[in-house]
C-alpha cells in the first residue's frame, strides 16, 4: 500500500506592489538638519518629538510635505503651474514611497474681513441652497443669502433678433438679488472716521499734511493728487471748500489723465476702506494696524443689526428662522435644528449639510457659530476647522500632515482628539504628526525623536521605534514623557484682586470672581469655556496691561530675531558711534545694502513656474552689506559677523569691553531666559520653528512695562523640558511684583500656579456657568478636571 505524499500549500509570492510600504528620507539638510535618514512606515500614525527647534518641521513639513506637494503640482501643465505657487526642492538626496500629502497646519485662515466659519467649510453654502428651495416666502436663488453678493439693477436697450437679418430694439430691466446689507456692504460693521487722524488741516498737501501710512506726496500718490485738478495742493486742508473736501475725502474713483498717463483717482476715504479695511485688522502690520485703530471706529450696522444680510434675505425663513438666526446659533443647537426637517426633495443635501454640521462636535467645536469670523479662531482651532473637510473623505493612501493637533485643547478633550486621527490611519492613510502632548504620543505605531537639542545642536535622529522603547530610551523625550505634575510645596499670598462683576461677554453667563494680584494665577477649562472671553473681555487693556496672545509673529525672509526683538537698534548705534558714521549704513534695508543683492544676501532668479532658484550674492558673499560698511568695526567685529553670533556669544560680547552696550544686553539677557541662546542673530524668521516664534515673541513682548501680564497659552509649541524654562520665567515676573494670568491647559502650568480658577462645566452655552476658585491644593480636593 503506497501512502499518498501530502503537499503543504506554499504562500503565495508577495506582490511587488507590496514592497512599497515605507517612505524613505535620506540625506535631508533643510535648515538645521544633518544628513537625516529615516524609514517611515506607511498607513501608520508616526510622531515627530523633539524640543523646540530640533528639526521636526524642517523634515516633516519642510522636506516630506514640501517635496510632495512639489511633485503633484509638477503633474499641471506649464500654463496651470503659471498660476500656482512655485516651491522649491527641499536639500535632500533622495525621497521614495511618497504620496499625496495633506496638510493640516495652525496658519490662519485667511485675512479677509468677510471670511467666516461658516465660508471656510462650505456650510453657508449648503445653506444658501436650502433656505432658496424652502424658505418662506421665497425671494430668489442662493445668491439671494450671499452677504457676499449685491442686488444689481439695471436698465437699457437691448437688441432682439428676428431672423432673416431683422433685429427689434427694446428697453430692458435687469434685476439680480443679491443677499448683501447695502448699509454696511456686507461686512457687519459700519465705519466712521477720524478725520483729525488723516491730515493735518494746517498744512497744505505739498507740505505733507497726510498722515495715511503709504500716502507720500513724493511718490504715485502724490503725481496723483497734484495732477487731478480738483483741489489746490499748495492750499491749507483747512481752507477747503466743501466741494474740494468733498473731492479729497469721497470721490468715487474718476478715471484722470496726469502727464499724458490713464491713471484713477477716489478720495482718501473710499481708499482707504479698500486698501486696508478690506483685511482683517489682526493680520494687518503693526503700523496699519495702529493707524485704523486711532482714525477708525466700527460699530455694528444699524440696518442688518451685524448680520451681513439684506431685509429680504432675512425675511425668508424655514420653521421661523432666518439664515442669519441659523449661522448665529452654536452649531451643536444647528444640528438639533437641522434634523427637525423633513424634505425628501432635498434629503442629499440635508444628509451633507448634517454630517458636516456633525463633523464639528466630533471635533470638539461644537461651540462655535458660523457667523464667527474666521480670523478670530485661535491656531488650534483653525487646525481643527481644516480636519473636518476631511473627517468624511473616501480618499485612502493619503499622507495627513499635523502640526500639534492638540494645541489649545483641555486633557477632557484630547481623548476625542485622538480618536479622529486614528480614523484617518484606520482608513488606510499614513498620518505625521509633530506634537509635544504625552497623551498624543501615546497613541503613535511609530516615534522618531530628533534632537539632542535646538538649531545647532540639533537635527539629527535620537530615535526610532515605539513608544514603549522611548519611554526607556535615555533621550530628552523619553526622559520627560512621564513626567507627573506635582504641586509646588508653598503658594505666594495674593496682595490685591482685580474684581470682576457680571461678565456676559460671548457665552459668560454673568459670571462674578476676583482675579487675584501679585500672584501666578491660572485659568482653566475645557475649550470654548470662556477663559479668553473672561480675560481678554473683561480686564481692561491699557497702561498696566500686557496681553500676550496666540497671534503668529509675522516676517519676510528678511527679518531676523535681532529686527523682530527691536535689538538691531542698538546695535546699530553703536556701530555709529564707536565709527563716528550714521545709523542707516548698519541696515541691510537701506544705505548700508550690498547694491548687487538689496541687502537680501542671494539672488533670487525667477524660473515661470518653474522654482526659483535662490544663489548666494558674490558681491557680498552672502554678508548683506556692502565691503565699506564692513570695514567699520566695534570692538573687533563687523555688523555681518555680530550677526552671525548666537544669542548667548553676543550677550558676552556685548556685556562689557568696547562692545558694551546696555541696551543690547537687555534684550539679549530676555532671549535667553526663554531658552533662545543657541538662536543666530540674524537667522531669518521664516527659518523658526513655532516654539521658537513663541518665544522669540513672548521675550520680545516682556520688555512691554506692566503690572499685569496676560498670557494665552505660552506652552504652544514647547517641548515638556522648555515648559520649565517658561515656569521660572513666569516664577521671574512675579517675584519682580508683577501680576501674571495665564490662560492654560498644561498641568505642570496648573500645578504650578499659585491660584486657580476653572471656568465650566463644557463649552459654548454650556459653558461659563459656574466658576471654581482657590488654592490649587483646595482646588484639587475639589474634584475638579
Amino acid at each position: 500500500m503506497v501512502k499518498a505524499t501530502k503537499k503543504t500549500a506554499q504562500p503565495p509570492a508577495p506582490h511587488s506592489a507590496d514592497n512599497h510600504d515605507l517612505i524613505r528620507v535620506q540625506g535631508a539638510r533643510e535648515n538645521n538638519l544633518k544628513n537625516v535618514s529615516v524609514e517611515i512606515p506607511k498607513r501608520r500614525l508616526t510622531v515627530f518629538t523633539g524640543v523646540s527647534g530640533s528639526g521636526k518641521s524642517s523634515l516633516v513639513f519642510g522636506t516630506i510635505a514640501a517635496e510632495s506637494q512639489r511633485m503633484i503640482n509638477e503633474t499641471y501643465s506649464a500654463f496651470v503651474q503659471g498660476f500656482m505657487p512655485t516651491l522649491p526642492r527641499p536639500d535632500v538626496d533622495l525621497l521614495a514611497g511618497l504620496t499625496t500629502a495633506i496638510i493640516v497646519d495652525q496658519e490662519r485662515m485667511g485675512a479677509n474681513a468677510r471670511s467666516t466659519v461658516g465660508t471656510v467649510t462650505d456650510a453657508n453654502a449648503m445653506l444658501r441652497i436650502l433656505f432658496s428651495r424652502l424658505g418662506k416666502p421665497h425671494i430668489g436663488p442662493p445668491g439671494a443669502f450671499a452677504f457676499n453678493v449685491p442686488s444689481v439693477r439695471a436698465s437699457g436697450a437691448i437688441t432682439v433678433e428676428r431672423g432673416e437679418g431683422k433685429t427689434q430694439t427694446k428697453k430692458a430691466t435687469f434685476n439680480r438679488l443679491g443677499g448683501m446689507c447695502p448699509r454696511c456692504e456686507g461686512m457687519g460693521a459700519v465705519t466712521d472716521f477720524d478725520l483729525h487722524a488723516l491730515y493735518d488741516d494746517a498744512k497744505s498737501l505739498n507740505e505733507g499734511a497726510l498722515t495715511i501710512p503709504g500716502y507720500s506726496m513724493e511718490g504715485w500718490y502724490g503725481r496723483i493728487f497734484r495732477g487731478c485738478g480738483f483741489f489746490d495742493p499748495d492750499k491749507p486742508i483747512g481752507k477747503y471748500s466743501k466741494r474740494e473736501l468733498h473731492d479729497l475725502l469721497h470721490k468715487e474713483p474718476t478715471k484722470i489723465k496726469v502727464d499724458g498717463i490713464n491713471l484713477t483717482y477716489a478720495g482718501l476715504i473710499p481708499s482707504i476702506q479698500k486698501s486696508y479695511l478690506s483685511k482683517d485688522v489682526d493680520a494687518m502690520q503693526p503700523h496699519i494696524r495702529a493707524f485704523v485703530e486711532r482714525a477708525v471706529t466700527f460699530t455694528t450696522c444699524p440696518e442688518c443689526n451685524g448680520t451681513r444680510l439684506s431685509a429680504e434675505a432675512r425675511s425668508s425663513k424655514i420653521k421661523g428662522k432666518n439664515i442669519a438666526d441659523v449661522c448665529a446659533m452654536q452649531i451643536s443647537d444647528l444640528a438639533d435644528w437641522v434634523r427637525k426637517i423633513d424634505e425628501s426633495s432635498v434629503a442629499p443635501l440635508l444628509a451633507g449639510l448634517q454630517h458636516l454640521i456633525d463633523g464639528f462636535a466630533e471635533i470638539g467645536l461644537g461651540y462655535l457659530s458660523l457667523d464667527r469670523p474666521s480670523g478670530t479662531l485661535s491656531g488650534g482651532e483653525a487646525q481643527r476647522v481644516k480636519m473636518i473637510r476631511h473627517l468624511g473623505s473616501s480618499l485612502t493612501d493619503l499622507t495627513y500632515v499635523f502640526d500639534e493637533p492638540t494645541i489649545g485643547l483641555h486633557p477632557h478633550d484630547i481623548e476625542r482628539m485622538n480618536g479622529l486621527l486614528l480614523r484617518l490611519r484606520d482608513k488606510g492613510n499614513t498620518v505625521l504628526m509633530v506634537e509635544h502632548k504625552p497623551e498624543a504620543i501615546a497613541i503613535a505605531d511609530h516615534v522618531v525623536d530628533l534632537g539632542p537639542g535646538a538649531g545647532a545642536a540639533g537635527g539629527t535622529v535620537c530615535f526610532e521605534g515605539s513608544v514603549k522603547e522611548l519611554r526607556a530610551s535615555d533621550t530628552v523625550t523619553g526622559r520627560h514623557l512621564g513626567d507627573r505634575a506635582t504641586l509646588k510645596p508653598a503658594v505666594r499670598a495674593p496682595t490685591g484682586q482685580l474684581e470682576i462683576r457680571k461678565a456676559t461677554t460671548h457665552n459668560l453667563k454673568k459670571v462674578d470672581v476676583d482675579i487675584p494680584l501679585g500672584v501666578l494665577c491660572v485659568i482653566t477649562g475645557v475649550a470654548g469655556s470662556g477663559k479668553s472671553s473672561l480675560v481678554h473681555g473683561s480686564i481692561p487693556a491699557g497702561a498696566g496691561v500686557v496681553t500676550i496672545d496666540q497671534g503668529a509673529i509675522r516676517g519676510s525672509r528678511r527679518s531676523n530675531p535681532a529686527t523682530y526683538s527691536g535689538l538691531l537698534d542698538p546695535i546699530r548705534n553703536a556701530f555709529a558711534k564707536a565709527n563716528g558714521v550714521k545709523p542707516s549704513l548698519f541696515s541691510a534695508n537701506s544705505e548700508g545694502a550690498c547694491p548687487a543683492c538689496n541687502g537680501a544676501g542671494v539672488i533670487y532668479t525667477d524660473l515661470a513656474m518653474m522654482a526659483g532658484v535662490a544663489t548666494p550674492c558674490e558681491a557680498c558673499e552672502g554678508k548683506r552689506y556692502q565691503a565699506a560698511v564692513l570695514d567699520h568695526k566695534l570692538g573687533g567685529r563687523d555688523i555681518s559677523e555680530v550677526l552671525a553670533m548666537p544669542v548667548d556669544e553676543a550677550r558676552a560680547f556685548f556685556a562689557k569691553g568696547k562692545a558694551s552696550t546696555p541696551a543690547a544686553s537687555a534684550i539679549l539677557d530676555r532671549l535667553a531666559s526663554v531658552g533662545l541662546g543657541y538662536l543666530r542673530l540674524g537667522q531669518p524668521l521664516t527659518t523658526l520653528s513655532g516654539g521658537e516664534r513663541q518665544r522669540l515673541k513672548l521675550a520680545t513682548e516682556m520688555a512691554e512695562k506692566g503690572s499685569i501680564y496676560v498670557l494665552d497659552e505660552p506652552t504652544a509649541g514647547l517641548h515638556l523640558a522648555d515648559v520649565q524654562q517658561l515656569l521660572a520665567l513666569l516664577d521671574h515676573l512675579v517675584d519682580a511684583g508683577k501680576s501674571v494670568i495665564v490662560i492654560e491647559h498644561h498641568q505642570a502650568v496648573m500645578a504650578h500656579a499659585d491660584w486657580i480658577i476653572d471656568l465650566g462645566p463644557g463649552a459654548g452655552m454650556k459653558g461659563a456657568g459656574w466658576c471654581s476658585r482657590g488654592r490649587l491644593k483646595n482646588w484639587w480636593r475639589g474634584g475638579r478636571r
